[in-house]
Parts: C-alpha cells; sequence; structure tokens
C-alpha cells in the first residue's frame, strides 16, 4: 500500500474504533489508549493522525459522504446543489444510527464541521461563492439538525422538498 492509504486505513480504523465505543460510554470516559486498542493501532499512531476526539467524528462523516458520494455517482458533492438534495438526505437516512450516536455523545459540532470542511474550500478568490458555500453549509446543517432532532419524522423526499421551498420560495411560510 501507499502510504496515504496506509494512513487513510489507519484513520478509518481509529474512527471506527471511536464510534463503537461511544456506543458503548459517554465521550469524557473513553481513553486514546481505548481507542487505539479497540482499533489496533499504537497509542502514538491516534495522535499523529487526530487533534482530538472531536476531529476523528469530522473525519467519520467526511469519509462516509466521500465514500456514498462515489457509489450514488454523485458528481457535485463539495457545495450545494439542488439536484443532490434527495440523495443528501437519502445518506444522511441511511447513517442516523451513527448520527444518533454522535448526537447521544454531545458531538453535534463535529458533523457541523464536516460540512464546513465539505463545503466551503480554503483556497477560493470568488468570495461571492464563499459566502454562498458558508451560507448552505451552515443552512444544511441547521435543516439537518432540526431532522435529527425530530426523530427523520419527515421522509428524505419530504425534507427535500423543504429545502426546495425555502432556497426556490415555494414553501409554504
Amino acid at each position: 500500500m501507499k502510504k496515504p492509504e496506509v494512513n487513510q486505513y489507519l484513520k478509518d480504523c481509529i474512527a471506527d474504533a471511536y464510534l463503537v465505543l461511544l456506543k458503548e460510554k459517554p465521550a469524557g470516559k473513553i481513553t486514546v489508549d481505548e481507542i487505539a486498542s479497540r482499533a489496533g493501532v499504537g497509542r502514538v499512531t491516534v495522535f499523529r493522525a487526530f487533534t482530538s476526539k472531536e476531529e476523528i467524528v469530522t473525519y467519520k462523516f467526511i469519509r462516509m459522504w466521500e465514500q456514498y458520494a462515489e457509489l450514488n455517482d454523485i458528481r457535485v458533492r463539495d457545495r450545494f446543489d439542488l439536484s443532490n438534495a434527495v440523495p443528501f438526505f437519502e445518506y444522511n437516512y441511511s447513517i442516523k444510527h451513527i448520527l444518533s450516536i454522535v448526537y447521544a455523545a454531545g458531538m453535534q459540532e463535529a458533523l457541523h464541521e464536516s460540512f464546513y470542511r465539505i463545503m466551503v474550500p480554503g483556497d477560493r478568490d470568488d468570495v461571492f461563492a464563499e459566502y454562498r458555500e458558508r451560507f448552505y453549509a451552515h443552512g444544511l446543517y441547521g435543516l439537518l439538525d432540526g431532522w435529527i432532532l425530530h426523530d427523520f419524522r419527515e421522509t428524505p423526499a419530504e425534507m427535500a422538498q423543504m429545502i426546495r421551498g425555502i432556497v426556490g420560495g415555494e414553501g409554504n411560510g
């Protein structure tokens, strides 16, 4: 394996191990040694790969989205696009068990951070595009946050229709 692939594989192992541990106990009670042991890596590897437990979760959300987008041939995956509204909510519905674990651990900010990292690249010269992506990153997170807190009451299609109404002005309100 090439070095980046190894690093990504080890990061995936660490992230998966941490999510399993989050199901078992509160985030504050999980040690780096436990994460390393569960992941089958050394303690130093965890510290090299991540600076915090929140970063582990953020990484996992980004990786899962990248994998889902690749598997489902989602072409526009780094910014908001109405054509991706249904797949976006279907994806989140498919990982609702992980979202529930993260929310129960009080680590919602990691989800928000993943939106920001995916949608707002730091090397953009187009100020309008930067503001637009920030708007959508925060807005989509807000919609998803509400949907999670409402225990996924609406279907992914209903959520996609809601965002179309909000963005396109076709909503009820």
